[in-house]
């Protein structure tokens, strides 16, 4: 994602929707449709902190619970 900082920030700060991973709750997965794919953004929450554990584009949404979308 070297060059697309804006658009890792914009997936943040403006998500369509937000996933829960199945596989640890303190990790949520951001995700901003983006020309033909989705910017995903995945993100460790910790003691009201976080940090971005890694970013990808995808035309696949992970499988897990939604717990934001928006409306």
């Amino acid at each position: 994602m070297k060059g697309k900082e804006k658009t890792v920030a914009l997936t943040l700060k403006d998500p369509d929707f937000i996933r829960r991973s199945r596989k640890d709750k303190s990790v949520h997965l951001y995700y901003r449709w983006s020309k033909e794919k989705y910017i995903c953004v995945v993100c460790k929450h910790l003691n009201a902190e976080g940090f971005i554990i890694t970013t990808y584009t995808t035309s696949r949404v992970k499988e897990g619970e939604e717990i934001w979308r928006k409306s």
